[in-house]
């Protein structure tokens, strides 16, 4: 029988333990399946950092369950301990009163806030852009959905007071590189969006606190923008009254400054600008591989779309391959920052392989193209293709 090693975190710090392999949840690719802290059955890119990927059956259900929630660090060194009496979260820089705020504080001194709110990967469903570019080659769940509850940013700040010269915010977690020179990952955002009442410092993730993989006790939630800017295990935030340069600014999370935030390999684009908000984007979470659909009878098709909150207007399907499109039936709006469950009712006619596809229709008009390719693979938005055999 073959052991898998994965880190245990406790009281007692860090140490290595075995568990057996266990059975492939329904669904589940090739990939292994490995059991790390708080956390069940999930697929391993790396482990170190860990990063661990979602099993596209948990997204069923619209709230993802903390064990299944999505991992993804930058730096190797994790926090493993950490004594929450003693914790603080500074508030430090441009302001007229530095803060050091205990959880206590945070929980008794501010208003309590919730959200429920889509964190996602810049590089979920990276693995389908073809040709294929460097970095973990995610599928489509390298993202979660969760109630955050916690304090709006906008509170400590006004609690610190902002002076008038302020321009950026930082904020740093308390992760480290392995080595000396490694770029701290800080991330950025301007003194008006962290101040919109948006923005959240979160200490309760699905009515728990946040899993140590996730960012525990704190974690930036900033609704509608990619989970790079959600820094986890957050201790430092820093008003600067300049603009922030850093090496997780301004070189990394670049994009094509266009629309489409496309390009193509013989034809790099030599206007980037950071990645922000969330891609329009549509995926099927139904039927999968264990599914048996036969000619005549009725097949579910369920699925996903989400963008960054501007609003989704249709979604349609299509099983000619993009010939012809259906509407589907959208699901009731969960909170703004949430993604939105559509379905449809299908019913193929005789046996065969059909390419199903699916395209959502923001507010707005916009709708997902048909191509799209970046030399990252960030903010996958083109189309998704679902082949299914009918018996």
């Amino acid at each position: 029988m073959k052991y898998i090693f994965y880190l245990l975190i406790s009281g007692l710090g860090l140490h290595l333990a075995a568990c057996k392999d266990v059975a492939p949840a329904p669904a589940a690719s090739a990939a292994e399946l490995v059991r790390y802290p708080e956390k069940k059955e999930m697929i391993l890119l790396t482990d170190r950092p860990p990063q661990l990927e979602t099993p596209l059956h948990i997204f069923r259900q619209d709230i993802t369950p903390n064990e299944y929630f999505f991992v993804r660090w930058h730096l190797s060194q994790l926090v493993t301990r950490i004594d929450i009496d003693t914790f603080r979260l500074y508030v430090n820089g441009a302001v007229a009163k530095p803060l050091a705020l205990s959880m206590e504080d945070l929980r008794t001194k501010f208003p309590q806030d919730s959200m429920i709110a889509l964190a996602i990967c810049s590089g979920n469903s990276r693995g389908t852009f073809n040709p294929k570019v460097p970095g973990s080659q995610w599928a489509n769940g390298a993202m979660g959905n969760a109630k955050w509850k916690g304090v709006k940013m906008k509170y400590l700040l006004e609690a610190a007071g902002v002076q008038k010269n302020a321009v950026d915010v930082t904020y740093q977690g308390m992760d480290k590189g392995a080595l000396p020179g490694v770029p701290a990952f800080i991330k950025s955002l301007d003194v008006a969006h962290s101040m919109d009442g948006e923005v959240m410092i979160a200490y309760e993730m699905n009515g728990q606190p946040i899993p140590m993989l996730n960012g525990y006790p704190l974690k930036l939630v900033v609704p509608g923008w990619y989970a790079t800017y959600w820094v986890g295990a957050l201790y430092s935030i820093n008003v600067l009254p300049e603009k922030f340069h850093g090496f997780w600014m301004d070189k990394a999370y670049k994009v094509a400054d266009n629309k489409a935030m496309s390009e193509t390999p013989t034809m790099l684009s030599t206007a980037t600008v950071p990645l922000t908000k969330i891609n329009l984007y549509s995926i099927f979470v139904l039927p999968d591989a264990t599914d048996q659909v036969t000619a005549g009878n009725a097949c579910n098709v369920e699925g996903l779309v989400f963008n960054d909150g501007s609003g989704i207007g249709k979604v349609e399907l299509s099983a000619d391959g993009g010939k012809t499109w259906q509407a589907a039936t959208l699901n009731p709006v969960i909170d703004k920052y949430s993604w939105r469950r559509w379905k449809y009712a299908w019913t193929p006619g005789k046996s065969g392989s059909y390419d199903l596809c699916v395209r959502a229709t923001d507010a707005a008009g916009n709708v997902q193209p048909e191509k799209q390719w970046n030399r990252s693979g960030y903010a996958r938005s083109f189309i998704e293709h679902l082949q299914v055999n009918v018996n």
